[in-house]
């Protein structure tokens, strides 16, 4: 990506729910969860710079799946902040997406992008707005998009949006896994048997490799077992996070993305190097998670 002067970057980072149980379903369809997430140091990048006018272009591995135009989260969130704060406050901008994380494929990376975008314009726009008016800006875009705005370890309750951030929460090592397969959102939560199931357990008092295994292992991810029967390759990415030594092996999200926890960065990245030369077409990355004392 380009630099100069007048251009920022802000980190796009994938979002991964360690855990996510679906409790219930609103009137108007939308699906209660509570879900703890992390995320990723790994993810993808957005670049704002004034310009004469607005623009928009994509790069990175997965940039052909980037729809172009008005249906791309990106320019609705340019387009939702322009609506809130006014045109004389919102000049023409270029924004530039690295696209690093599959489409479709539950890391949040399109509610990402959006999230990043709203806090690289509020800044290059010097918009004087509070942090719960850019998550409700965030919210009418998708449920997940407050959460990313968030960006450090949290639990989501309600349909996403209402957020509770986890303190004493360690960097952990991650790889991440997708054997390119797109999963659609709505048609894993349609083929769901049952949407009423048990909340999270309590979380442990700190959270680190042991402890934090010792928890998943009573949690569920309620999407993964419709993703799996409709898509038998979400599968073999946890098989071969398995074989590759993970301490624990998830789907995040509605898929097809899986995760496995591994005990530092080196042995995650040990790991990510033996899945990647056994499947050279898969989206293979390891990561670590940013901790919640981060800043």
């Amino acid at each position: 990506m380009e630099s100069g002067p007048h251009v920022r970057t802000w980190a796009a980072p994938a979002k991964i729910n360690l855990a996510l149980h679906v409790t219930g379903r609103r009137p108007d369809g939308y699906h209660l969860i509570e879900s703890l997430a992390v995320f990723t140091r790994f993810g993808d990048r957005i670049e704002i710079a004034p310009a004469e006018g607005d623009d928009f272009t994509v790069s990175g591995r997965y940039a052909p799946d980037v729809p172009p135009d008005g249906d791309n989260l990106v320019l609705k969130a340019r387009d939702a902040l322009r609506q809130a704060a006014g045109l004389r406050s919102t000049p023409p901008v270029i924004i530039r997406l690295e696209k690093n994380l599959p489409v479709a494929s539950g890391v949040g990376g399109g509610s990402s992008d959006a999230a990043a975008v709203l806090r690289g314009l509020a800044d290059s726009w010097g918009l004087d707005i509070a942090r719960a008016e850019l998550a409700r800006i965030g919210l009418s875009l998708g449920a997940d998009v407050p959460m990313c705005l968030a960006a450090k370890p949290l639990v989501a309750r309600g349909i996403g949006e209402e957020l509770s951030m986890v303190a004493d929460f360690s960097a952990l090592g991650l790889v991440l896994v997708n054997p390119g397969t797109p999963v659609s959102t709505a048609e894993i939560f349609a083929a769901l048997s049952r949407r009423d199931n048990e909340p999270l357990p309590p979380l442990p008092r700190s959270i680190e490799f042991h402890s934090l295994r010792n928890w998943l292992e009573i949690t569920r991810n309620d999407l993964e077992p419709a993703a799996l029967a409709m898509r038998p390759a979400i599968g073999r990415a946890l098989s071969w996070l398995d074989k590759a030594g993970s301490g624990f092996s998830r789907m995040s999200g509605s898929g097809a993305t899986c995760f496995g926890l591994f005990e530092t960065g080196n042995v995650a990245k040990r790991a990510a190097a033996e899945i990647r030369s056994r499947q050279p077409d898969w989206f293979v990355a390891a990561t670590r998670s940013i901790a919640s004392e981060a800043e």
